[in-house]
């Protein structure tokens, strides 16, 4: 079940969680795009009303907070990448699932380690392992540890480094959305973002068309990223939007997601803001 988004934040709109619960409703799934945290005191206020539990899907947002909590830790589950678009990357794939009840994280433990209580044996808890349960092999190799260890190291380092990438990026644009070309990220009171990404958007989907094309003839890689699930083919298959879609597909169709790494110089940085003002002198 979807429901709309927020469009100050493109987070789910917590207001419309209660009315989409059926008693089929096993979670809630809130997303923290781009970092920017959902507003989960309301979300965990309906869980509990209703014995629902609550997965964070912190993809986005390792080192994010909410009113000094990390993202990822607030519900039952918390879920992070360390894909190779991530602000700390295993090399390529690997991920993180962080789990607050002892019998969940037990149950987890035996379905990472290919259905059986292996890691139980090593802890001398058990003198044999044997397959006990469902499960596969999901355990990055002693090389993506590494590889991702060094960053975990230098985390505060990548972050301040990311957030002053962002500032940047939002000082430079300032005025084009003082002047109404351009909407800007907007991070509310209480939360502490980590720079995942920045993204500007425009009027409408004509208008980011024209500024993807500019971009790139200006050797500038920027994408539109956002794109509504449950717009997709699983998305109609498995799932339903419940109540009216105001913001999520039009939101989405105004989304430019401009150059956002570890060590990207402003040199490089400056280029992109002055190719995106001379798109809207020239419009």
């Amino acid at each position: 079940m979807f429901v709309d988004i927020r469009p100050d934040t493109m987070n789910i709109d917590e207001q419309l969680i209660e009315a989409a619960i059926t008693p089929k409703t096993k979670a809630i799934v809130p997303v923290h795009y781009a970092g920017v945290a959902c507003e989960m005191d309301v979300i965990m206020n309906i869980a509990e009303r209703y014995g629902l539990f609550v997965v964070e899907d912190a993809a986005q947002a390792m080192m994010s907070t909410y009113k000094g909590r990390a993202l990822g830790t607030i519900g039952h589950f918390g879920t992070f990448s360390f894909h190779e678009t991530k602000n700390y990357t295993s090399g390529g794939e690997g991920g993180l699932l962080i789990i607050n009840d002892d019998d969940f994280a037990q149950r987890a433990e035996i379905i990472r380690e290919k259905g059986t209580n292996r890691s139980q044996f090593f802890r001398g808890m058990v003198d044999k392992y044997q397959w006990v349960d469902v499960g596969s092999s999901y355990l990055p190799s002693e090389l993506q540890a590494a590889y991702l260890l060094a960053q975990l190291d230098a985390a505060e380092l990548i972050n301040a480094n990311r957030r002053a990438t962002w500032q940047r990026y939002h000082d430079g644009l300032i005025p084009l959305q003082k002047a109404n070309n351009v909407s800007l990220p907007r991070i509310p009171p209480g939360c502490e973002h980590n720079a995942h990404m920045f993204y500007l958007k425009v009027a409408n989907l004509h208008e980011r068309t024209a500024l993807l094309s500019h971009l790139k003839a200006s050797e500038v890689l920027a994408v539109f990223h956002y794109v509504p699930l449950h717009t997709s083919l699983a998305g109609q298959h498995f799932g339903h939007f419940h109540g009216e879609d105001r913001f999520t597909t039009s939101e989405s169709e105004r989304l430019v997601r401009l150059p956002m790494y570890y060590g990207l110089e402003q040199m490089e940085q400056d280029r992109v803001i002055e190719s995106i003002n001379e798109f809207f002198c020239q419009n």
